[in-house]
């Protein structure tokens, strides 16, 4: 490669954009073990505790009435982080997979479509709904984007 292209011979490569590398006759092997301590570190979560999934139901936030301004780069990194994290951990990334179909002007008094939609996360249904819709839809496309709609509000 030297002779066709212009490099410089380092050495092993032990990191990279915050991976970290281990090189055997093996094969290659990627970690963020560093990196996770980082970002613990960053967002003060050193003494951090795993809970396992699904998450112990914990009453609903209300509406911070003050006013006060929440800071968002806070939050966004921390989602950041997060994203680049699974990239090479799998095992942190869980399979949660969503169905959404409508029956378009089911109802024959109304002409409203029904959405129905159902949530899996692995192989375990964790949410399902079936929900008249508000509003009569004026073709099928439109009544499946409320039902896409309505199924991935369950997700989010």
């Amino acid at each position: 490669m030297h002779g066709r292209f212009e490099m410089s011979l380092m050495g092993e490569m032990k990191f990279f954009l915050g991976l970290q590398i281990h090189q055997s006759p093996c094969g290659i092997f990627i970690n963020q073990a560093k990196y996770t301590l980082e970002i613990l570190h960053k967002h003060g979560m050193k003494k951090g505790q795993s809970i396992g999934t699904p998450m112990a139901m914990k009453p609903k936030l209300d509406a911070d009435l003050s006013g006060n301004p929440v800071d968002q780069t806070d939050y966004r990194s921390k989602i950041g982080s997060l994203m680049y994290l699974t990239s090479s951990r799998p095992d942190i990334v869980f399979g949660l997979t969503a169905f959404s179909d409508v029956d378009h002007a089911g109802c024959i008094a109304t002409r409203k479509s029904t959405s129905q939609g159902i949530q899996f996360l692995g192989d375990k249904l964790v949410s399902w709904m079936s929900k008249k819709q508000d509003w009569t839809a004026m073709s099928s496309a439109e009544a499946e984007y409320v039902a896409l709609s309505a199924s991935y509000a369950q997700v989010m």
